[in-house]
């Protein structure tokens, strides 16, 4: 199973950038996106369909044109779960599950934390979090959890690890994504490539991606007894329909 994540900005905005002619060519079984600040009634679902994924679910912010996450798949699946159940959570669109066979996988938005309000939202989403997902492992063991998580995790992440003072690299953000490896999970990117300069989100500013002054902070985390089934993790720089890019993980 070939799974992308990608956080594409604006599914809107993607699509006049060619979104759907780079999904075609890329050919992923199940394509995770985050922030598609869209409600489904907003698209052609049509032009999803036709490029392939017959199968697509949306799970939307309340506020129009904010966060929101979806789902599009080749292979139908047996259940698809829409949020995690905490309303604290959920009324920003930030989760979106799908079970199959033999693995789950989800698409997963957390919060930045742009102030201190929206970080206290952070910090309190990631306990959240983890005591949600720690329950969930007990009834579905096999699970890939895709998406922008907003934190490099270790120095290698980021282009320049002085910038301890900001949200994204702050040290009690970088000990919970650790911890959260920790319970459980293999960073399927760093599980199979040591090599510094790999990121996943440039900053707007200052010529930042010909610069490849990133960060990494997409994952595809994937739970401890899939660990012998990971073949290839890869990140793919190329695609520029967002100020992310699309990462790779395949699944034996």
């Amino acid at each position: 199973m070939k799974i992308i994540s990608y956080n594409v900005n604006g599914i809107r905005a993607a699509l006049k950038k060619g979104f759907i002619e780079w999904l075609e060519a890329a050919d992923p079984d199940v394509i995770c996106i985050q922030e598609t600040k869209a409600h489904k009634e907003q698209l052609d679902l049509s032009l999803f369909e036709e490029a392939g994924y017959p199968f697509h679910y949306w799970f939307s912010a309340q506020k129009k044109g904010y966060s929101s996450v979806a789902i599009l798949s080749k292979i139908k699946p047996n259940h698809v779960e829409y949020g995690t159940g905490i309303e604290s959570m959920d009324f920003e669109g930030r989760n979106l599950r799908v079970d199959f066979d033999e693995v789950s996988v989800m698409s997963l938005y957390l919060p930045s934390g742009t102030n201190d309000a929206r970080l206290n939202f952070k910090l309190n989403y990631m306990t959240e979090f983890q005591e949600y997902v720690n329950e969930l492992r007990k009834e579905i063991p096999n699970i890939v959890i895709c998406g922008d998580y907003n934190i490099c995790h270790e120095e290698i992440d980021i282009h320049n690890p002085k910038m301890k003072g900001i949200s994204g690299f702050l040290p009690i953000e970088r000990e919970w994504i650790g911890s959260f490896i920790d319970s459980g999970f293999i960073d399927s990117f760093r599980h199979l490539n040591k090599e510094p300069n790999h990121y996943s989100w440039w900053s707007y500013r200052a010529n930042a991606r010909n610069n490849n002054k990133g960060w990494r902070i997409d994952y595809n985390m994937v739970s401890e007894p899939l660990k012998d089934k990971i073949n290839r993790a890869y990140i793919l720089p190329e695609a520029k329909h967002s100020d992310h890019c699309p990462i790779v993980v395949e699944i034996e």
